[in-house]
């Protein structure tokens, strides 16, 4: 027997904490951005991202609501996706507090800079990849904003590399799940695509 969910009669609150239980794993987006002026720059984690497009390169997160992240993507253009590994999971957390616009989450949480070399939003030094970002387009949507990124520039630290391309259980993704969940990697399975020429098995 199933549970029904009713998103009118939960309402907007209620049936986000609903969808952001079910839309599980989510990959979490560290991003980082300077006010217009440069005096202050911020960081906070999006778990509502995702690729847009690889011809070009462009990448997408989600702000819920006006957060300082979208103001100064629209104020400046630029960003830094950091990437969200495990041994950061503490880090990531302290950056999520709702801190004004002008109290800058590198310092309050004590994370350590590394210059960006195409943008002016710093990169979290720790993070394994970064990609360094500058606006394509906005889109409204109900109360969020969703943010697209052209990356003009990704780095990696060499030892998360095997055969030329990130390896995924050096890097240890972290991800959102409900509520105060946080997920792992967990097992990693290999299995290929069948092409539509080759026959199925029983």
């Amino acid at each position: 027997m199933r549970v029904d969910f009713d998103p009118e009669a939960l309402g907007g609150p209620g049936f986000y904490r609903f969808m952001t239980s079910v839309v599980v794993p989510r990959p979490i987006a560290w991003v980082s951005t300077v006010t217009p002026d440069g005096a202050v720059d911020n960081l906070a984690p999006h778990s509502f991202f995702s690729i847009a497009s690889t011809d070009p390169p462009i990448v997408q997160f989600t702000s819920i609501g006006r957060k300082d992240s979208l103001r100064n993507v629209e104020d400046t253009g630029e960003f830094v996706i950091n990437f969200c590994s495990e041994p950061n999971l503490h880090l990531i957390r302290d950056t999520a507090t709702d801190f004004p616009r002008i109290v800058s989450e590198f310092g309050t949480a004590g994370i350590e800079r590394e210059p960006s070399r195409h943008v002016r939003p710093p990169r979290v030094a720790s993070a394994p990849v970064v990609l360094e970002c500058r606006s394509h387009t906005t889109l409204r949507m109900g109360n969020s904003t969703m943010v697209f990124g052209r990356i003009f520039l990704a780095a990696v630290h060499e030892e998360y590399l095997v055969n030329g391309r990130p390896d995924a259980e050096l890097l240890r993704p972290l991800t959102k799940l409900g509520g105060d969940e946080w997920g792992t990697l967990g097992q990693i399975m290999h299995l290929s695509r069948i092409p539509y020429e080759e026959p199925r098995g029983e």
